[in-house]
């Protein structure tokens, strides 16, 4: 049991414990960012897995927010930074654990992947004698998803792709759809889990994540950070983290689609696109044409079905049957557009992403 002083100078009793991590406790009502160990590099220099642990005064669920799983995605980094000055966590109830930075290998060489050339999110759950990629996801699932009652992870799409803002989640799990309900990204795709994920991970686990993806690597992208942040703080006010006014909800409900696929590049050449991402589009609309370089063939890409575009490659240079555009069927077209200007709308107008609140 602690004691605290209150604005009156009095002091009361805090039944909430400390939180204890890394070989560090945390208080109620402090914050303290905590180094977990990792390993050495070749010249010596130590890498840590590092967490903010913000920990209420009050009790309340235990929330960790991940980014750069791929060393490479920046969007989620930035994400975090912003969730973690927003004064919406001021009088939070629970624990945000917020690591930034779980790839640090990738982050500081600018790649996806670790050093061993493996994709950590392909690694869960990991070993502690594995390999690099092994131990480091072991960590991460003992130390902070084993640790925690729900997860966030936020990605972006691989560098030259960019992607919608838009969360995934298990389709036979209808208990997490009220959470990415919340979220309010533009699009919600059910999707399989995949063998070595930190999705599958958490369920094993019986931690219930939403992944998020936006943007695209090694870029900034502001739409997609801003509605990162403003899903990171509707899903903590879902969890009863943070108080009913600190966050507004969405004004437009997400779409959800279970069916996505690619458009391939018929040939290889010159691409040019003719649609972004966020964009509608009807079975049979040309999409992109692939010519080749000296003008003797012009070749359309063509959509298969209507759906909405939520990733694309940002390359006009591509081989046969390289991916183009990612399309999500979509069951009610004729709302989409009113929709998607709603929440875009939403997004650029949010009082708790100002200017002051983003540098």
């Amino acid at each position: 049991m602690h004691e605290t002083e209150t604005a009156d100078g009095k002091r009361k009793s805090s039944k909430t414990p400390d939180f204890e991590i890394g070989g560090k406790k945390v208080a109620p009502g402090t914050r303290k960012i905590v180094d977990i160990p990792i390993s050495l590099l070749s010249n010596h220099t130590p890498v840590n897995l590092t967490v903010n642990v913000v920990h209420g005064n009050r009790p309340g669920p235990v929330l960790f927010v991940s980014g750069a799983v791929h060393g490479d995605e920046i969007v989620g980094v930035e994400v975090i930074r912003r969730v973690l000055k927003s004064p919406a966590l001021r009088g939070m109830r629970g624990t945000l654990l917020a690591v930034p930075v779980v790839n640090a290998f990738g982050f500081l060489n600018h790649t996806r992947y670790l050093p061993d050339r493996r994709d950590l999110n392909r690694c869960f759950p990991g070993h502690a004698r594995g390999s690099l990629a092994a131990q480091l996801a072991h960590l991460f699932l003992s130390e902070i998803v084993e640790r925690s009652d729900f997860g966030i992870d936020l990605h972006s799409a691989a560098v030259n792709r960019v992607n919608l803002p838009q969360i995934r989640v298990n389709e036979d799990d209808p208990a997490i759809m009220e959470y990415a309900e919340a979220f309010g990204a533009p699009i919600i795709l059910t999707s399989p889990l995949r063998e070595g994920s930190l999705r599958q991970a958490g369920r094993e686990s019986n931690v219930p994540i939403l992944l998020f993806e936006a943007g695209e690597g090694l870029r900034f992208d502001e739409m997609s950070i801003r509605a990162g942040v403003s899903g990171v703080l509707r899903v903590m006010r879902k969890l009863g983290m943070t108080s009913q006014r600190a966050v507004r909800e969405p004004r437009a409900p997400a779409f959800k689609s279970s069916n996505s696929h690619w458009l391939r590049a018929p040939v290889g050449g010159l691409l040019r696109t003719f649609k972004l991402a966020g964009e509608f589009v009807h079975a049979g609309d040309v999409v992109a044409a692939v010519a080749d370089p000296f003008g003797q063939t012009d070749e359309e890409v063509t959509s298969r079905e209507d759906g909405l575009i939520i990733g694309r490659t940002n390359l006009p240079i591509v081989n046969q049957g390289d991916a183009l555009f990612h399309i999500a069927s979509i069951k009610r077209p004729s709302e989409l557009q009113e929709r998607m200007d709603a929440i875009e709308t939403h997004l650029q107008s949010d009082p708790l992403l100002d200017e002051d609140e983003i540098i």
